[in-house]
């Protein structure tokens, strides 16, 4: 990382603390356990699979699996009598890794662009895996646990993934490699198999409401109790989601995108130019991500609250919702005017509810 980008990290959502930096980790619990009771039967895997919804705390348990493992004296021997994972934040180990100068600790995720040009790599490039791989080929630096957090495996490409893939088939003794994965379906197989799943779910809204205003506190922004609660109802169980809701102007967008949703199939078509202006231009461009994550969200809990209807039914919004994945990729990829694409998705949207209703 570059000198003085520290809010820049790739990934870090602006405005929240880093992972590594959240000591506190709500609605995991059962999470943690099983990662305790593999320490104390012995048994720990040498590979797990974070699987579950972006933002939930999947980096943040990692980083605290981490400080457990590092810390000084013996893992195992600690998680006899531990309740859960957490360690002194003040305890050496734990101070290194928040100063990102643990030699034991690996991580592997997207870079800051090297030609001077804002953003980050478009994947975890192959030589940053190659390196990780020199340093498990080598004995640990403090002589215990080596641990490779991998953030997320939907960065990796083929290349990176096959390099990885030598150290999850023989790994070092005492390596500990934790995968976060955001769709863990979708990993590839070679390194899904070799991988223990552990599955976290999305928090209830007390829960996400309570983590998003320790962060906050935690980053000494105004913590403003109504607008939490408007930002958890809307955040789909995330804590990255809410954290980001809790702006105002962003709060706005999504309650206006839910307002033209749930009004569906009726369409508001002074709204929804408003809506399409909202987007356009180079300004809009994270205003567009924002609602085209809305949107998504919402299909997908359309979709699982009418899985009863049947394939036939659901079709329709299921095209839409490729089609919106698609139309995003594009206007990323080819600074595509996002007006027209944003009309077109509510009309999408409105005819989809109109032949589903009618099979």
């Amino acid at each position: 990382m570059r000198a003085g980008d520290a809010n820049e990290e790739p990934d870090r959502l602006p405005g929240a603390p880093h992972p590594r930096e959240t000591q506190t980790l709500l609605g995991h619990g059962r999470c943690e356990q099983a990662l305790l009771a593999a320490l104390r039967a012995g048994r720990l895997h040498h590979a797990w699979l974070l699987g579950g919804p972006e933002g939930v705390g999947k980096a943040s348990f990692a980083y605290r699996a981490a400080r457990f493992m590092l810390a000084s004296g013996d893992p195992a021997q600690r998680a006899r009598t531990a309740a859960d994972l957490a360690i002194a934040e003040d305890e050496p180990a734990s101070r290194r890794i928040q100063a990102q100068s643990h030699p034991d600790l690996h991580i592997l995720r997207r870079d800051l662009r090297l030609d001077g040009k804002p953003g980050v790599t478009s994947n975890i490039e192959i030589g940053r895996v190659r390196r990780v791989l020199d340093r498990f080929g080598s004995s640990a630096a403090e002589g215990g646990w080596r641990v490779c957090i991998v953030d997320s495996a939907e960065d990796i490409d083929r290349p990176s993934a096959n390099a990885l893939l030598k150290l999850l088939e023989e790994p070092p003794a005492k390596s500990l490699f934790l995968i976060v994965a955001h769709q863990p379906g979708r990993v590839l197989p070679t390194i899904r198999s070799r991988c223990r799943l552990l599955s976290f779910e999305p928090l209830d809204r007390a829960v996400l409401a309570q983590a998003a205003g320790q962060a906050l506190v935690r980053e000494g922004r105004a913590l403003d109790e109504s607008a939490l609660a408007r930002a958890a109802s809307l955040a789909d169980g995330s804590v990255r989601r809410a954290l980001s809701y809790v702006d105002p102007r962003t709060l706005a967008l999504v309650e206006a995108v839910r307002a033209r949703l749930d009004a569906l199939p009726t369409l508001d078509t002074g709204g929804l130019l408003e809506l399409a202006e909202s987007v356009a231009g180079k300004a809009g461009e994270r205003d567009f991500a924002i609602l085209a994550d809305t949107v998504q969200i919402w299909l997908a809990a359309y979709l699982h609250g009418h899985a009863g209807e049947g394939a036939r039914r659901l079709a329709p919004l299921a095209e839409v919702w490729e089609k919106l994945e698609r139309a995003a990729r594009e206007v990323e990829a080819y600074n595509i005017d996002r007006r027209p694409l944003v009309i077109s998705l509510f009309h999408d949207l409105s005819a989809a509810l109109g032949r589903s209703r009618a099979a």
